[in-house]
């Protein structure tokens, strides 16, 4: 599409999960056709990515950038359907932007307030995920949401990092798949090390897993990708203290929150080693500081795969609105990046 052909005006809800951003898209999008939302996903990689890198991107964005498109659902039962987008593309799960979304819909009045929580179903492209919203004082607060059905792919599988030599991880799924190992693996601490480094380290293990795990999903190939890798403290096993970890997904970005899909994978990897029962709670800690909690409610399948589904809980803060416009002899207007 020609920016120069017509006024462009898009509208946002700005808001934050733990210093992650949430830009939620309100207005100004052209419809989104298909059948499915992973139809509709594929529908706007493909003919409407220049918005995605208009909003996601500089001058109105940044490297860091988060958004959600919402779209019509598909599934019976949804409040709202739900498109993620990032610096690299589309996602299929992302924790902080439901956890936003909820309290959201309800401040919207999208779904109707009802004390002491309030439920919000969410079609996100890996399928559907329930919300709870918590009434606090008459307005929504804490929400918690419980993942789609949440498993180990595969546990201690090597892979060979280039410039760096052998290591093992785990692949979990919460919603996307992620590698998962101790930052010690690099010699590295997820509470200390320079952020560089914990990136750079993530990074090439996310590039060299891509190329020697293959992936897939009991639903749906668009589902079997690696989204990222998370890099921990090492503190698998289950206890009172909270166990950090530091994400880095897409094209090398860093989750401000402690990443809810990404403690969806963590909470179903450490059930699959014995390390967590299923109730036990656990926080969990990014590199802002922020937590959230997860634990495992109860055991299930995903095609051949033992799975849990996970329950996920946090707070989000409303940041701002947004009013954005393109001029037609703007030669930056359309979005860049620079890192």
């Amino acid at each position: 599409m020609d920016l120069s052909r017509r006024p462009l005006v898009i509208e946002t809800t700005e808001m934050h999960t733990g210093g992650e951003p949430v830009r939620i898209v309100t207005s100004g999008y052209p419809p989104v056709p298909g059948a499915t939302i992973l139809a509709k996903r594929r529908y706007v990689r493909e003919n409407l990515d220049h918005l995605r890198r208009l909003l996601m991107f500089e001058p109105r964005g940044h490297f860091d950038m988060y958004g959600v498109l919402l779209v019509e659902p598909d599934l019976p039962g949804a409040d709202l359907a739900v498109l993620f987008m990032h610096n690299e593309g589309y996602s299929t799960m992302c924790g902080h932007a439901v956890i936003a979304l909820g309290r959201w819909a309800v401040d919207t009045g999208r779904v109707p307030l009802r004390a002491p929580e309030t439920p919000v179903a969410i079609q996100c492209p890996c399928g559907l995920v329930r919300a709870r919203v918590a009434i606090e004082d008459g307005r929504p607060g804490a929400v918690r949401f419980e993942s789609v059905p949440a498993f180990a792919f595969a546990l201690d599988v090597p892979v060979e990092v280039p410039g760096h030599g052998p290591v093992r991880v785990d692949i979990g799924y919460g919603g996307a798949f992620y590698a998962l190992l101790p930052a010690a693996a690099f010699g590295l601490d997820v509470r200390r090390s320079p952020l560089r480094d914990l990136v750079d380290a993530a990074a090439r293990v996310t590039e060299a897993a891509k190329a020697q795990v293959p992936l897939s999903h009991p639903d749906d190939p668009d589902l079997a990708f690696l989204y990222g890798t998370i890099l921990t403290d090492g503190a698998d096993a289950y206890g009172p203290e909270p166990t950090a970890n530091v994400c880095v997904f897409a094209e090398r970005e860093v989750d401000r929150s402690p990443t809810g899909s990404g403690v969806t994978a963590r909470i179903a990897v450490q059930h699959a080693r014995g390390l967590i029962a299923l109730g036990q709670e656990r926080e969990f800690e990014s590199i802002t500081g922020a937590r959230f909690t997860g634990r495992a409610l109860a055991r299930g399948k995903a095609g051949p795969f033992d799975a849990v589904t996970v329950e996920v809980g946090g707070r989000a803060y409303y940041t701002g609105t947004c009013r954005f416009t393109v001029e037609p002899d703007d030669p930056l207007g359309g979005g860049f990046l620079l890192r």
